[in-house]
């Protein structure tokens, strides 16, 4: 049996996702804006498909693709990492609402699945609370 988490092609993955009051078009907007992008990637990054990035903590990697109101993906290589990872942000419909989704794959073992879980879910609570912030 395969442990969780653990695919054939991809490494080990993890992923996160909550559903959320905001239509697509107005979660998509904040998930790549400016303030919504510096919670989940960094500050001063902009979502480019083919451009690299650099973010204050040393985290690096390319822009892969981007398609409006649905995904972008991207590489993801912090400083004090041998390696690179995938991250992929979404934002699918879900009747009024949408879900957003972090998948981050490629991962090189359990250990770095639990702490990219626990980053996400700390990402995940940021977002949230930002846009009841906003709204308020």
């Amino acid at each position: 049996m395969t442990p969780v988490g653990l695919t054939k092609d991809a490494g080990w993955n993890i992923g996160v996702s909550k559903t959320l009051p905001y239509s697509v078009p107005e979660l998509w907007e904040f998930v790549t804006s400016p303030a919504g992008i510096a919670l989940w990637l960094g500050e001063g990054v902009e979502l480019v498909t083919g451009a690299e990035y650099e973010t204050a903590d040393g985290t690096r990697g390319e822009v892969r693709s981007r398609r409006e109101r649905d995904r972008v993906r991207l590489t993801w290589h912090p400083a004090d990492w041998s390696y690179e990872s995938t991250v992929q942000v979404a934002v699918v419909a879900a009747g009024a609402k949408s879900v957003l989704r972090f998948h981050q794959e490629r991962l090189m073992s359990s250990d770095d699945r639990e702490r990219q879980r626990a980053h996400w879910q700390q990402v995940m609570a940021a977002v949230v609370a930002r846009l009841a912030d906003d709204r308020g």
